[in-house]
């Protein structure tokens, strides 16, 4: 089961949001391209990025931050980046960047057949955030009126699905594991989790997830509740 430790970008730095709110958020480091070698350095073989600036306004002011991560982390690797990938030339300039998988949400979810345009030439993970089951869109402001479950049935060519319960993200309280597997059991394409992770022992529960492909932890490693390493361990 995969790891993805995250680095959210805002202004340059590596910061985490409070449940998506950009008023309430933590600055953790100055040096996104650090960060992201600590993480590789313990052993994580995917990093998780999202650009909180291009999600909110759609101007890419961090992309040389993301091609400089992905140039470190070139051979040792692999870098995934989502927020405000809206469009196939955002996706084309973050591949030139050297990410190896963008992560579509909002206008995948407007737009089902631009996943399939953009997979011609780039992994894509199709992001579905959600309340009670029922995905939200535009920075979670939104609800789209379909459900999840249905969702994961309209992408054909994504290459994962990155499942997210917006209770409980930067919570801490544990993941939804129920919605998970059920989620994993309704599709072939591999589903990772994220939102509420804050305790190894919530690893534990999401590794007895049969077919769950992988887990985003941010917060739980920035707050020093555990490291990559351990968590590593643990899903191993």
């Amino acid at each position: 089961m995969n790891l993805y430790p995250a680095i959210d970008l805002l202004d340059g730095k590596v910061v985490r949001l409070r449940q998506g709110e950009y008023n309430d958020s933590t600055v953790y480091g100055e040096d996104p391209v650090a960060v992201a070698l600590s993480f590789v350095e313990q052993g994580a073989s995917w990093v998780h990025m999202v650009d909180l600036n291009a999600a909110k306004s759609a101007l890419p002011v961090n992309r040389p931050i993301i091609s400089n991560v992905a140039r470190a982390l070139e051979n040792r690797a692999s870098l995934q980046v989502g927020g405000g990938v809206r469009t196939v030339g955002d996706a084309e300039a973050l591949a030139d960047a050297g990410v190896a998988r963008v992560v579509m949400g909002s206008a995948a979810v407007a737009e089902p057949t631009l996943v399939d345009e953009v997979a011609r030439f780039i992994n894509v993970a199709v992001g579905l955030d959600h309340r009670e089951g029922i995905a939200a869109t535009h920075g979670w402001t939104q609800s789209s009126g379909e459900r999840v479950i249905d969702l994961l049935q309209a992408f054909p060519l994504a290459s994962a699905f990155i499942i997210t319960d917006i209770s409980r993200d930067g919570m801490l309280t544990g993941p939804d594991i129920d919605g998970l597997a059920e989620a994993v059991r309704s599709t072939k394409i591999p589903v990772v989790a994220s939102g509420g992770v804050g305790a190894l022992n919530h690893l534990k529960e999401l590794a007895a997830v049969v077919g769950l492909d992988g887990v985003i932890v941010g917060k739980a490693i920035y707050e020093n509740k555990f490291t990559v390493n351990d968590a590593l361990q643990v899903l191993r």
